[in-house]
């Protein structure tokens, strides 16, 4: 077969969103895509712009959206040469929310900088229909896959001070699962935009059928009291704070708005937002709130010496009775993925949590009988954890064994908290132990290669002192694919990490490692214990963009990621020279700081899982890599696939 320059395909307009659309959006249902307009229009009402939203289901399998906002522009854009709804509706990362400058921007506060929505929305329709009533007139313009079919024209004349969008979009089944819209999931998502805009009204009407209407006066607190189904502890505690202007940390009007309770029973109902948008994965956002209640319930107590001997409070025992719903305003929110269901924003953590602290703590002394009692509920769950560590530790007591001298082991005695981070090199390894969180994360640093176990006899495994340690350190022995999950009783970490460089020898690391595990530690991998860090290839220091906006450092994991952060800075106005990059060797580069913002916190780290693969299928593929008489087939292999190497660094 050849491959020439006619082997390579250049897909341009809409082509890969209807070539991929699973990149872009879910496909289960044209759900998501509809709620790309129901976004846009959510958008105005946060800007003050809309007071109605009406979501129509017709007959027909449509969708219409319509709003009484100020309507796309409609006049001829300046670069493009046509109308500007046609451009939102075709080009890929287009939009009204990128210019975030203070004065002129049309939306300071919205659901993303992806730029894809509405025309994701177009490209997987079989028609789509747009009318926009603004500037004394009526405007029409309707595509079909993506492309223009009936162009732009002005359709009739409206009152001067009329404005607003109607879209209707029949989305088109050859990409969906399934053309059906859950109803009930329509119905959380508009009746959630209603409680966190106080005053918007939205509908929703089935054509020939009921229209159900939301408009709620007092917004979180009342939605939330409505979910909850329990006794509470103490009251809902509702507030907001936001940036003043010439905030030093964040943009002005940033921060948040949340509702939250505790109870000592029942279930828990737990909701996050970005901007309107509704984030079911939840994210840093959600990390600065428990954040925030853990400092000041744990301040609370030591300064009240509520704590009783012994116990140690953590984030998890404050939060763990916690219901939410919140609702942070980001300036530039970065999420996973263009569903946006978890927000990645590193310092949406610290404006959050510094948002919320404050107020809560303030809160907690106005009304100490309720802050005593959420108080007790934590102290309860510390105990109850602290006393399941103790079962566990009796049960390894029989035949513990000397841990490694260079195991910097953890304080936490939790093995679902617990994490070994297995670190390539000292000098990483030193890092990543002053770096690290001492209560909960190990560090085992690696000196070398690590042997190649495929052919090794079990028996044999531990005259190397590399592959001992680890063993000893984890304090499991090795076993085969059908022992029993009983292996795994005497495991002393629920996470085992393998942080590596980025580099060819890291991956060899990796690779030996993941050898190891899946030949003799199998239940490791099928129980789901081990994972790949994913430290960044790049560091990116963006500058101070006027008064508005400090000094960032931004990371970017690979070539792609750091071109979409130049990208990113530059439609906000920072010239892509200005901006330093630097370029990391590995991880014995970043200092103690730098390793745990990026690769070893919770909060901000990405974790790649490590899932245990069909034998049929990782079988033949490990023997070819790892055995000793298998030269020729991988050299075959490498010849047939190099260039994917190259490809990727």
């Amino acid at each position: 077969m050849s491959y020439t320059a006619e082997s390579i395909a250049v897909l341009k307009g809409l082509e890969p969103v209807r070539h991929r659309p699973g990149m872009y959006t879910r496909t289960d249902s044209p759900l998501h895509i509809i709620q790309e307009a129901i976004d846009n229009a959510a958008d105005e009402a946060l800007g003050g712009f809309c007071k109605r939203i009406l979501v129509i289901l017709h007959a027909d399998g449509s969708v219409s959206v319509q709003d009484d906002g100020r309507g796309i522009p409609v006049e001829i854009h300046p670069v493009e040469g046509v109308p500007t709804v046609e451009v939102v509706f075709t080009r890929l990362h287009a939009g009204g929310k990128f210019n975030k400058g203070d004065g002129t921007s049309a939306y300071r506060f919205s659901g993303g900088l992806h730029g894809v929505g509405v025309s994701v929305t177009n490209a997987l329709s079989t028609r789509l229909e747009v009318e926009v009533v603004r500037d004394g007139g009526r405007h029409f313009i309707a595509f079909s896959g993506g492309n223009v079919i009936e162009p732009f024209q002005r359709i009739g004349d409206a009152p001067k001070r009329a404005s607003g969008t109607r879209i209707r979009a029949w989305p088109d089944p050859q990409f969906f699962d399934s053309t059906v819209i859950a109803i009930g999931e329509l119905e959380r998502l508009l009746r959630s935009k209603a409680v966190l805009l106080p005053g918007l009204e939205i509908s929703l009407s089935i054509e020939n059928g009921e229209t159900k209407t939301w408009r709620f006066a007092d917004g979180m607190q009342q939605y939330l009291a409505e979910q909850l189904d329990g006794e509470l502890a103490a009251p809902i505690f509702t507030g907001e704070k936001y940036a003043a202007a010439g905030d030093e940390n964040f943009p002005a009007g940033s921060g948040a708005a949340w509702s939250i309770c505790w109870s000592a029973e029942g279930g828990l109902a737990r909701e996050s937002y970005v901007n309107l948008i509704p984030t079911p994965a939840g994210g840093t956002h959600e990390t600065g709130l428990r954040q925030a209640a853990f400092d000041a319930v744990k301040g609370f107590a030591e300064h009240h010496a509520l704590l009783p001997k012994g116990v140690k409070l953590a984030a998890e025992d404050v939060f763990g009775r916690a219901s939410f719903v919140l609702a942070a305003r980001v300036l530039d929110p970065s999420f996973q993925g263009q569903t946006k269901e978890r927000l990645n924003s590193r310092d949406a953590v610290a404006l959050v949590a510094r948002m919320v602290r404050d107020p809560f703590e303030l809160w907690l002394n106005e009304h100490p009988d309720d802050a005593r009692k959420i108080t007790e509920l934590a102290i309860k769950a510390a105990q109850a954890r602290s006393r399941a560590g103790q079962k566990v530790e009796k049960r390894k007591q029989s035949g513990v064994a000397i841990l490694p001298g260079k195991l910097s082991d953890c304080q936490s005695e939790d093995i679902n908290r617990n994490e070994l981070f297995l670190v390539e090199g000292d000098s990483a390894g030193g890092s990543a132990k002053s770096g690290r969180d001492k209560e909960v994360q190990a560090i085992l640093p690696l000196r070398g290669k690590v042997l190649n176990t495929w052919e090794v006899d079990p028996g044999s495994l531990f005259a190397n002192r590399e592959i001992h340690d680890i063993a000893v350190a984890l304090g499991i022995d090795p076993h085969p694919p059908a022992a029993p999950d009983s292996v795994l009783d005497n495991l002393r970490y629920g996470k085992v990490v393998i942080m590596t460089d980025a580099d060819v020898d890291g991956s060899h690391i990796r690779v030996l490692l993941c050898t190891l595990f899946y030949r003799h530690f199998p239940k490791l991998l099928e129980h789901g214990h081990l994972y790949f860090a994913q430290p960044p290839l790049y560091r990116l220091d963006v500058p101070a963009s006027g008064k508005k906006r400090p000094a960032r450092k931004l990371y970017a994991l690979d070539n792609a990621e750091r071109d979409a952060l130049l990208d990113r800075v530059q439609m906000e106005g920072v010239k892509p020279e200005s901006v330093d990059i630097s370029r990391f060797k590995g991880l014995g580069e970043m200092n103690p700081e730098q390793l745990w913002e990026t690769t070893m916190s919770p909060d901000t780290r990405r974790l790649m899982r490590v899932r245990l693969p069909q034998e049929t299928e990782a079988q033949p593929v490990m023997n070819m890599l790892m055995a000793k008489n298998e030269s020729a087939g991988r050299r075959a292999w490498m010849e047939e696939n190099g260039a994917l190497v190259g490809a990727d660094l």
